[in-house]
């Protein structure tokens, strides 16, 4: 047990710190871990856009996005993704997980957001008070916290999880086939490669 610094957010906090004020502006990579995935909307440049225009203009910057979720999207998301060519190509990484039912946002891999909220309108979009529903989560920059997170989720991603997994048999698209190895060297097997995450400032003080 130790202190960390962090900061609690709830309904339409979360909207805008996590989206409007974290992922809009990451500059190398955003890592999303979410349960649904549906088409939510964003504020950006006094409109209201898909995030998949948002996950858009990030890679057309070079950001590394990956999004790892337990449910097929929405059909209108998959229909806004498959007419971006440029996210097609690899410029969002996807994959499947039946078990993931943590949600997380990692932004430049110094930056955390983990709570209750998915990537839907009602949880992480730009909707009314009135009709989002009730979230909490957490957000910190706390070196340990983000360590923990990020290695939870490569190790789903890369497929380490996959040969012990009793859900196996009904997963819809396994990440690691039952003939493959699990590579040792992080990031590896189809993942984006990430720049050199920049790393801020630890904080001493508790949470808040």
């Amino acid at each position: 047990m130790r202190p960390i610094e962090a900061e609690l957010l709830s309904g339409s906090e979360l909207y805008r710190e996590v989206v409007l004020e974290k992922l809009l502006h990451a500059r190398e990579s955003v890592w999303m871990a979410t349960a649904n995935v549906k088409a939510m909307y964003v504020e950006q440049k006094g409109r209201f856009v898909p995030l998949v225009e948002v996950l858009d203009g990030l890679a057309a910057r070079g950001v590394a996005l990956r999004l790892l979720h337990a449910e097929l999207p929405s059909r209108p998301f998959r229909a806004a993704f498959d007419a971006r060519a440029r996210l097609v190509a690899g410029g969002l990484g996807l994959k499947v997980c039946p078990r993931v039912h943590f949600k997380a946002v990692v932004v430049d891999g110094a930056w955390a957001y983990l709570g209750s909220a998915n990537l839907t309108g009602a949880g992480l979009g730009a909707k009314g008070d009135t009709a989002r529903n009730f979230e909490l989560g957490f957000v910190t920059e706390d070196f340990d916290v983000i360590d923990r997170v990020t290695a939870l989720y490569e190790a789903v991603w890369s497929g380490a999880e996959c040969r012990t997994c009793r859900l196996r048999a009904v997963c819809p698209d396994p990440i690691l086939p039952p003939s493959a190895k699990v590579s040792q060297k992080r990031g590896t097997r189809g993942a984006e490669r990430l720049g050199k995450a920049r790393r801020l400032r630890r904080h001493t003080s508790e949470t808040r």
